[in-house]
């Protein structure tokens, strides 16, 4: 089922690969009908990972680029979409030469094609390929068809077959089911996949009996069937699955000879994924206001950049998420050491949004607003200090009499919602003597965007009057990028988004200064 454990599985063994000193990256497969991850809602499917090259992807590609700690193109994020649009584009410029076009071998040998482009182009001596969905699935069929063509053509050395699946514990009856895993695998084996190993999700670690029971039903070796039980952490994954002999087992398959000694690999891999584990006794407690807080899967890059954070200074970060609709009260937010808005888009929330980002400025508690939460701290600016009648944004109220924020120039003829909005990494120059060139301590930085929307130029110099500055901007001065008020405890706004750029050990620089700020209130 949905919602296992599939990403974590994955980035796992390509993180163990990657620590061996192998040229390792992952692949997503979605098998739903979405060109891209653009359009859907984060409350449903989770957020929207922004890659550098600007595509808007599935959450398990920031799993892959926070193990990995490697930039992943948007190329790796294959969806039927993208597919049957090949195929057909293909038949209409004649290059099946009059064939019946098919499911296979036309859109299997698409698949196909993907898939090893990038295996070569990249180099790789291991592409770890995730198959999103559920077995017997109908979207996904072709995919697990063209899988299951790969194994025949690149044969058992070639290529091998991990399945995720289930072994719950009844409370009633107290022992591990093995049944789910049973059905599943005969499932996979009834379309042509035999797997080489089990990844076994449990509460507890598997029993050695029901691990026989599970090899015997499946036909594989008790040592292949995983034992993938909760952890404090999804980084002590890695140890876990090496600790049961994964990495033996794969080069033994795959024909290779001996491992590298990889130890001091290990170790600085070590030193992060300890670092990650809680400090139960230095707390940092930050409210997290926004609009789809009901699936906390909607901001799971920002919760991540707050961890990597918390781990560089050797605290614990407790999230509270609350949705923005909600606050009546927002004197709830002074027992916060500091208050986060993440992005978002439309109405619903907003006035609530620009009330939390005036009560943080007001209180002296430390902010951070990541693009529709930069946005709404203008807002609130204008609102609150310059005392602009009816100030707003052009998302939120169209005939505004004074758009503090405003879309885009260049978007303002766009119908299309999917992959329009402003995407991917852009030069972004960093002004001196500014909070934000102290936090990156550079003079340009680049970073990942995903907005429709932008501060109104001729409201700048009002605004730096009366103590808020633009301390970064892009595009020859034509976009700002941050704001910032010197005279507060730490209050920034960023209209990109930093959190896909934070990989554990290796915090996001805002986000580091926000949580080091809010650790001393």
């Amino acid at each position: 089922m949905s919602g296992l454990g599939k990403g974590v599985t994955t980035s796992s063994i390509a993180k163990l690969l990657q620590l061996a000193d192998q040229k390792v990256s992952c692949i997503k497969i979605d098998p739903y009908l979405n060109y891209d991850a653009g359009t859907m809602n984060p409350i449903a499917h989770g957020e929207v990972f922004v890659t550098e090259d600007g595509g808007e992807c599935d959450m398990d590609i920031g799993n892959y680029e926070r193990f990995l700690n490697q930039n992943i193109p948007k190329s790796h994020n294959i969806t039927t979409a993208q597919v049957y649009s090949s195929v057909i584009e293909a038949e209409r410029r004649g290059e099946y030469l009059g064939a019946c076009v098919q499911i296979i071998p036309h859109v299997t040998d698409e698949i196909k094609n993907r898939i090893r482009k990038i295996a070569e182009e990249e180099k790789l001596d291991f592409l770890i390929v995730e198959c999103g969905g559920t077995v017997g699935d109908i979207e996904s069929l072709p995919f697990l068809e063209a899988l299951r063509q790969l194994r025949v053509e690149e044969g058992p050395q070639g290529v091998i077959f991990v399945h995720v699946t289930l072994a719950p514990s009844l409370d009633v009856v107290g022992e591990q089911k093995t049944k789910p895993t049973q059905h599943s695998v005969q499932e996979l084996r009834r379309i042509g996949i035999q797997p080489d190993f089990l990844a076994v999700r449990c509460t507890l670690p598997l029993e050695e009996k029901t691990k026989k029971k599970i090899a015997m039903f499946t036909n594989v070796t008790p040592n292949d069937v995983l034992s993938c039980h909760d952890a404090n952490s999804i980084f002590e994954v890695p140890q876990m699955l090496y600790d049961q002999g994964i990495m033996d087992s794969i080069f033994t398959k795959f024909g290779k000879v001996g491992m590298v000694n990889a130890s001091a690999n290990w170790d600085k891999w070590n030193e992060i994924a300890q670092n990650m584990v809680n400090h139960e006794d230095q707390k940092v407690k930050i409210a997290m206001v926004g609009k789809y807080v009901t699936l906390t899967d909607s901001y799971v890059s920002v919760n991540h950049a707050l961890k990597h954070a918390g781990a560089k200074i050797g605290k614990s970060v407790d999230i509270d998420w609350i949705d923005s609709e909600s606050i009546s009260d927002y004197n709830i937010l002074t027992k916060y050491d500091g208050i986060l808005v993440p992005g978002g888009f439309g109405t619903r929330g907003s006035e609530e949004i620009i009330n939390t980002a005036n009560f943080a400025r007001e209180k002296n508690i430390p902010y951070l607003g990541i693009c529709f939460g930069f946005q709404l701290a203008a807002v609130a600016f204008g609102r609150n200090v310059l005392k602009l009648d009816d100030a707003n944004s052009t998302e939120i109220k169209t005939d505004a009499k004074n758009p503090i924020v405003d879309l885009l120039p260049e978007q303002k003829d766009v119908s299309d919602m999917g992959g329009s909005l402003r995407l991917g990494a852009n030069e972004i120059i960093i002004k001196e003597n500014t909070k934000a060139h102290k936090i990156y301590n550079a003079d340009s930085i680049n970073k990942r965007h995903r907005h429709r929307y932008e501060i109104n130029k001729k409201y700048i110099p009002e605004f730096e009057k009366n103590g808020l500055i633009f301390s970064a901007e892009s595009d020859g001065g034509k976009r700002m990028e941050m704001l910032e008020i010197p005279s507060h405890r730490f209050y920034i706004g960023v209209q990109f988004h930093p959190e896909f750029n934070s990989r554990p050990g290796f915090p996001e620089e805002v986000f580091a200064a926000f949580v080091k700020a809010a650790s001393e209130k």
